[in-house]
């Protein structure tokens, strides 16, 4: 593997997700698209929604994610405005991501570890179930990260009766979009015959380690 590829690719990547020269000329951008426009006005420029796709394209972030994202940049930014997931679906969907294609593209080997964690979702507390024995319920989310570099490179969300393992598969698959996968951390939770068989994405093995291996 040509490492200095990989790196220039990476530094590219970091350099696209960082620009912000956007805001520069965000107001006079705004006023222009606005110009005679018919209907409910713009309050996301180009250029602006175009800097959210190469977030959601490189980063693989789904579009509920990525407008949550934009609530925390108008706290930051306050001329920057949130916007709904599925507006920011649409516009999206109309740019041309190919020139993005050869970033996202890494082969670089990776190690992820997968894990869970539960949610609550609601406020009352246990309270409910002692008063009326209702089953308190919360979210599940699943996640792999990069043993290496701590950063999250899959994520699902489930309600709290999917078991880990049947989510494996689908982090895993997420996880190769950023890199191979060769080697795969995880607890009891993904100690199944079905995965320490699975050879269809990368190439897992089990592994030396004290920590169970799912490959």
């Amino acid at each position: 593997m040509d490492w200095k590829v990989v790196d220039d690719r990476l530094i590219r990547r970091g350099e696209l997700l960082l620009s912000l020269d956007f805001l520069e000329t965000y107001d006079d951008d705004l006023r222009a698209m606005n110009c005679e426009k018919v209907g409910r006005p713009y309050k996301l420029t180009d250029r602006y929604v175009e800097f959210l796709s190469i977030v959601h394209h490189l980063l693989t972030m789904p579009y509920r994610q990525l407008e949550g994202f934009t609530k925390a940049l108008e706290r930051l930014v306050p001329k920057l405005p949130s916007a709904d997931y599925s507006g920011l679906r649409r516009r999206i969907l109309s740019l041309d991501h190919q020139p993005y294609e050869p970033l996202k593209e890494l082969d670089e080997p990776i190690a992820i570890a997968v894990d869970s964690t539960g949610v609550k979702v609601h406020r009352a507390g246990g309270w409910v179930e002692r008063k009326h024995g209702k089953k308190k319920r919360y979210i599940k989310i699943h996640f792999a990260v990069n043993v290496e570099t701590g950063e999250v490179v899959a994520m699902e969300v489930t309600t709290d009766d999917s078991h880990d393992s049947r989510l494996f598969l689908s982090l895993l698959e997420k996880a190769e979009r950023g890199g191979r996968v060769v080697r795969v951390y995880g607890d009891g939770a993904y100690d199944s015959s079905e995965i320490y068989e699975l050879r269809s994405v990368g190439e897992l093995r089990r592994s030396s380690s004290p920590a169970k291996t799912a490959g």
